[in-house]
């Protein structure tokens, strides 16, 4: 499980066009904000990235990029930002690779079944690739605002 300290993994994921990009070359000129989300199109990601989108420029303006991970295919991606007009990067962990190598890949319950499944995470990068912030099992509203807050306050 990926820890504040650690630095991220060397690993190439394609985004929603099907350009692949090794992670430690996302960073901005301060680093990069990672955010796991379960599912494309469902109400809480669309939420989550809506509200990323919205404070994009306030995350740029502090030399952040913003991207946003799934085990949601390429096209699946595709969809989700032209349906939701998202500009930021989506990167497609089709094997989970990158789920588990930052830990978000867990078992959880829901209404009493139990079943694998991303927990909702987001980790603060600096712009050597170093995790700076984790913020673990995310509740969907005001999480973008907080964050930006917290990382204006630093």
């Amino acid at each position: 499980m990926l820890d504040i300290g650690q630095p991220i993994p060397d690993l190439t994921l394609p985004d929603q066009s099907g350009q692949t990009h090794p992670l430690p070359q996302l960073l901005g000129s301060q680093g990069a904000i990672f955010y796991f989300y379960p599912k494309d199109n469902t109400p809480g990601c669309t939420v989550e990235a809506n509200d990323f989108q919205a404070y994009l420029s306030d995350f740029a303006a502090l030399g952040y990029r913003v991207i946003g991970l799934s085990k949601d295919s390429v096209a699946s991606h595709e969809k989700f930002c032209q349906k939701q007009n998202l500009t930021f990067t989506l990167l497609s962990d089709a094997d989970g690779a990158a789920c588990l190598a930052f830990g978000v890949w867990q078992e959880k319950k829901n209404y009493g079944k139990v079943s694998m499944g991303i927990v909702r995470s987001t980790f603060v990068v600096d712009a050597q690739g170093i995790v700076r912030r984790v913020y673990r099992a995310v509740r969907v509203n005001g999480h973008a605002q907080q964050l930006l807050a917290d990382l204006q306050a630093r």
